[in-house]
């Protein structure tokens, strides 16, 4: 019988990161792939998927896992009158050799903030597809494609926008805001698997590469003196968040934040100068 109680909760477990080819779900797969576990990734671009998985192959070659133990999957969840066919293809293919133990929700589609009244239903409703309809028409198919025990979970994707959204944002702190209560009735509807809620701060992933190279290091001080540790996430960091979901069995319906203190406020110098 192994000594180890904690550190070894994930090897061999059957893990689907949907959104792992970059930003936060790639690290998460990567941090995955370190703790022994199977994992597929699922992304809507297959020429994405091809370089994460060979760099996901690195690593596990790296920390003495097999690299075989990784897949991947295209799926586009963006499109309501196919969501539920992708799905079931992408379950399909994570599957093939068994039923997951863990599924991590981090995927979403590029948006561009914009005031409210310039905002159309069509406009929102493209928003929700995939960071929250997405999830919820995965979790329809759970008992057929999910080991049914406490062990098992499904972790979704939130953001502090949620709760101190800046002007602009208020139809992405609504869908944050839907994810989180989605994360509750899933909770309860699932049960036992356990159903939770990761909220990250501002993390600096692939997205921010788009943007200009001399108006990126102001962006990114504007960003970090929002928590009070003055700090951007990294990937790294924010996937500790998703491990720990994934390994407390006892963890439902709860909502994680990982923000650097975003919430609390912006680093300004105290009444001390501090």
């Amino acid at each position: 019988m192994s000594a180890f109680k904690y550190t070894n909760k994930l090897q061999n477990a059957r893990v689907l990161v949907v959104g792992g080819s970059s930003g936060m779900g790639f690290a998460v797969a990567e941090a995955a792939v370190e703790h022994g576990a199977i994992v597929t990734i699922a992304s809507s671009t297959q020429a994405k998927l091809d370089k994460a998985v060979a760099r996901l192959q690195e690593h596990a070659r790296a920390v003495n896992v097999s690299p075989d133990t990784i897949t991947s999957a295209v799926v586009d969840l963006s499109k309501a009158d196919t969501i539920d066919e992708q799905a079931i293809k992408m379950l399909d293919v994570a599957t093939k050799d068994g039923k997951l133990d863990h599924i991590v929700f981090s995927a979403g589609d590029s948006f561009t903030p914009k005031p409210l009244p310039e905002v159309s239903v069509q406009e929102y409703q493209q928003l929700m597809m995939v960071r929250a309809m997405a999830p919820m028409v995965i979790a329809k198919y759970v008992n057929k494609y999910m080991n049914v025990s406490t062990k098992s979970s499904i972790t979704v994707t939130s953001g502090t926008v949620s709760w101190r959204p800046p002007r602009g944002w208020a139809t992405i702190a609504a869908v944050g805001s839907m994810i989180e209560g989605l994360t509750r009735g899933l909770a309860s509807d699932l049960r036992p698997v356990r159903v939770n809620c990761v909220t990250p701060g501002v993390i600096r992933t692939e997205m921010f590469d788009g943007m200009p190279a001399e108006h990126l290091p102001m962006i990114m001080d504007t960003m970090a003196k929002e928590s009070i540790l003055g700090t951007v996430g990294t990937p790294q960091e924010i996937a500790e968040a998703y491990l720990y979901c994934m390994k407390d069995s006892f963890a439902t319906s709860i909502v994680i934040e990982s923000s650097g203190g975003r919430l609390v406020g912006d680093s300004k110098p105290d009444m001390f100068g501090n």
